[in-house]
């Protein structure tokens, strides 16, 4: 995860920036999904976005569903 955003302007909508080898995209998650996901979001060290893509160009949006804390991943990383 790049970037945790939650700007007061936003009505309570989060967003998410992330990154991998592919790109970089943006996650956007509505109060009630955060509020359900709060501790992943808020603690997981990688995590995975489950949602509606909507790509405009070269930018890439997940309208979020679900947050996936992939944090016990990264023990496997370099093996």
């Amino acid at each position: 995860m790049l970037v945790r955003q939650k700007p007061g302007s936003a009505k309570g909508v989060l967003f998410i920036t992330i990154e991998d080898e592919t790109g970089i995209a943006n996650g956007i998650l509505w109060p009630d999904r955060f509020e359900a996901q709060r501790r992943t979001v808020m603690s997981a060290a990688m995590i995975g976005m489950k949602g509606r893509v909507q790509k405009e160009g070269q930018v890439i949006h997940v309208i979020c569903d679900r947050i996936i804390d992939h944090g016990p991943l990264l023990a496997q990383v370099g093996q």
